[in-house]
């Protein structure tokens, strides 16, 4: 993907996949889980999620961490993106956690959501970080060549 195509894609309302190094017990694996996420080219990603969680913990410690988008939809793309916490927002601003769940839900939704959730407030904190890496891949131009492939007479698998 291109530099701009790689922003849009990331700016799009998708849930990404955190991944934050976890030291717990000595697995040296990490921890890797689905959120909600803001973005707008150019910026920084911003995550939110409670206090006392484990991620909120870890990322506190670790100082830093991954986000892997993806489109679902052949033909299948992702960019994923990783880089230092630049600030902790503790507690939320509570534009923040409004304008996520405007990314995410249908108005009416959000405004349910928010009403319904508005206690976690006190628990919740943002954390913002700028990429510094970036990984992206588009299999347009893949999906296309195998189209044409299977398109040719005689190969398409199919024999007699």
């Amino acid at each position: 993907m291109t530099h701009d195509e790689r922003e849009r894609f990331l700016a799009a309302p998708r849930v990404g996949v955190l991944g934050v190094a976890d030291p717990r017990g000595g697995a040296r694996a990490p921890l890797v889980v689905p959120i909600w996420y803001g973005y707008e080219p150019r910026g920084e990603i911003v995550v939110e999620m409670g206090r006392e969680t484990i991620k909120a913990q870890l990322l506190c410690a670790a100082g830093r961490f991954s986000l892997c988008v993806q489109d679902e939809q052949p033909p299948y793309r992702y960019v994923s993106v990783e880089g230092p916490v630049t600030s902790v927002e503790d507690p939320i601003d509570p534009a923040v956690r409004e304008t996520l769940a405007q990314r995410y839900l249908a108005p009416e939704e959000a405004r349910a959501y928010l009403a319904a959730t508005a206690d976690q407030l006190e628990q919740d904190i943002a954390f913002r970080m700028r990429p510094q890496r970036w990984r992206t891949a588009d299999f347009a131009s893949f999906a296309a060549e195998f189209a044409e492939v299977g398109a040719e007479p005689g190969r398409d698998g199919r024999t007699g």
